[in-house]
């Protein structure tokens, strides 16, 4: 995850940033949902399944905290499903974990808020673009009303809340009405993920790419506007760490004195952190490097998290910096700050886990021309 105007407001304060010191765990508790999204890398559906225990995850306690695992992404399918979810959300708590929900938020509600409000310190909802957008993507009608009134009853009892959205070739003509949400509705977060083919989302597409680079200007320069306004809405994107050169670029073009300084940050962060500082669990306690990973390499119930992460050939390659990718990623002359970028979506393209990423909208030169980030005019 690239925190754009966090990097952008500590580089303008001068500060050297330091990568976060632990590890991320997104574990999916269900592959239960209540909608049918078509982006859906877990392809949830009805089916209850399978799911892990309580008791099986309180096992994994100590193995978390061995292998350096800090937070906690509670995730699905819909988590909300399950009725023991704020029993597990307590186990972590009161074993130290920062624990948070990441949900489609239909099923929040004034009964059970207040746990809510309890067990989690942020909670990510999420939104794919206006009414009809989101109803189309998510697969049922109201679905946009629902979450909006889920997003603001998570707001108006004092927890953190954030949009989630999708950016593919469905969503990308409501990339600004989210800003424009999160502004009118005093949300303090968006998350943009760019889309990964896993799951259902194997069947949908990015936008061309000179448009998907115009998305990306867009966000960042809303970032910008942002920081420069004072205005409290927090940007992070997700799944193309190319962004970070983008930003580097607009950064240098506004801020040349201290562009090195936001360089050094962005090498530090280094960019795809999957089976580095990101990992992720399966309702079937099946680990992998990330959300999307095509490969499992281990489960819980044969042998411990911390011995899985730790153990493994593959894992040892992905955290090597850079990575030994392939393509026209393995030249580029910012390979030390996107780490190759997703693994997943080469796979999903190519089927080599370290080919080039295919959505790397960087220019073949590498952003060799300094005017190359300067925007024109964005229509959405």
């Amino acid at each position: 995850m690239l925190r754009i105007t966090e990097y952008i407001k500590k580089t303008l304060d001068g500060k050297e940033i330091r990568p976060f010191n632990g590890k991320i765990l997104i574990w999916n508790l269900t592959n239960a949902c209540n909608l049918f999204c078509q982006h859906c890398y877990s392809a949830a559906n009805t089916s209850r399944n399978g799911e892990i225990s309580i008791d099986e995850i309180k096992k994994q306690i100590p193995y978390l905290k061995e292998a350096g695992v800090k937070v906690l992404i509670l995730s699905g399918g819909e988590p909300l499903i399950r009725e023991d979810i704020f029993d597990i959300a307590q186990l972590f708590n009161e074993n130290g974990f920062v624990t948070t929900l990441s949900t489609n938020g239909l099923l929040i509600n004034e009964k059970n808020i207040d746990q809510i409000k309890k067990q989690f310190s942020y909670v990510g909802i999420s939104i794919d673009g206006d009414e009809e957008t989101h109803d189309r993507f998510r697969g049922m009608k109201g679905a946009f009303r629902r979450s909006m009134e889920s997003i603001r009853l998570v707001r108006d009892s004092g927890i953190k809340v954030g949009i989630r959205f999708t950016l593919s070739s469905m969503t990308e003509k409501a990339l600004p009405f989210i800003f424009s949400l999160a502004e009118k509705e005093n949300i303090p977060k968006v998350y943009i993920s760019h889309l990964v083919y896993s799951g259902r989302g194997k069947h949908l597409s990015q936008a061309e790419k000179e448009r998907y680079r115009k998305h990306v200007e867009f966000i960042i320069d809303k970032s910008f506007e942002y920081v420069k306004k004072g205005i409290s809405i927090d940007v992070v994107t997700g799944n193309n760490e190319a962004d970070a050169v983008v930003l580097y670029h607009k950064f240098k073009e506004k801020y040349p004195e201290k562009a090195e300084l936001l360089y050094q940050n962005l090498k530090r962060w280094g960019g795809n952190q999957a089976g580095v500082r990101i990992f992720d669990i399966d309702y079937r306690g099946y680990v992998k490097p990330d959300t999307y990973f095509p490969y499992k390499i281990g489960n819980i119930y044969e042998k411990n998290f911390y011995d899985i992460v730790n153990s493994n050939g593959l894992m040892t390659k992905l955290r090597q910096h850079p990575r030994p990718v392939k393509g026209r990623c393995a030249s580029c002359r910012y390979l030390e700050i996107c780490n190759g970028n997703s693994r997943s979506r080469a796979y999903a393209v190519y089927g080599d886990i370290f080919a080039e990423d295919p959505d790397c909208y960087i220019s073949e030169e590498g952003e060799g021309n300094e005017k190359s980030t300067t925007s024109t005019a964005y229509t959405g």
